[in-house]
């Protein structure tokens, strides 16, 4: 059916562009972050943000309709446990990404503001860095256990 392979398609795409963009992402700020800059990493992060906001998070919005939409016309139950694991999985890399968005958004605004002055990135800087650096670990292995999981299907009986 066309429909069917219409969302599977977008569904492989959705998941590259997370996977994709989040690794980008992460690279990105850890480069600009090790020139220790401040009109580098004003430069870089405002770049990053955007990225975030258009590509994340469009493909954070389309996962769930395109997952949500295929299971129901492929006839995979919501109950089932890769489906409820995959899932599961995505609320916790949520979890990690939401903080670190605002935490990309005060990065920028810290670094332009010491860029703007002139003045070193202050120790406040390097503290959310690290919250940052430390968000992006289990978003990570979040998104590459549910790329997995949807590739494998394994059984898993979860009652």
């Amino acid at each position: 059916m066309i429909l069917e392979l219409i969302l599977r398609w977008a569904h492989v795409i959705g998941a590259a562009v997370l996977l994709g963009t989040g690794a980008g992402i992460a690279f990105f700020m850890l480069m600009a972050h090790r020139t220790r800059d401040a009109r580098l990493i004003a430069h870089v992060s405002r770049t990053v943000v955007i990225a975030d906001w258009i590509f994340t998070a469009s493909a954070v919005v389309i996962q769930p309709i395109t997952g949500l939409w295929l299971a129901h016309l492929v006839g995979w139950p919501i109950s089932e446990g890769w489906v409820v694991a995959s899932l599961s999985l995505y609320v916790m890399v949520g979890v990690f990404w939401l903080p670190v968005v605002w935490i990309q958004h005060r990065l920028h605004s810290i670094a332009q503001a010491a860029a703007d002055t002139g003045a070193a990135l202050p120790a406040g800087y390097f503290r959310l860095f690290r919250i940052w650096f430390a968000c992006g670990f289990p978003a990570f292995a979040g998104v590459l256990a549910i790329l997995w999981l949807m590739v494998a299907r394994p059984s898993i009986t979860l009652f």
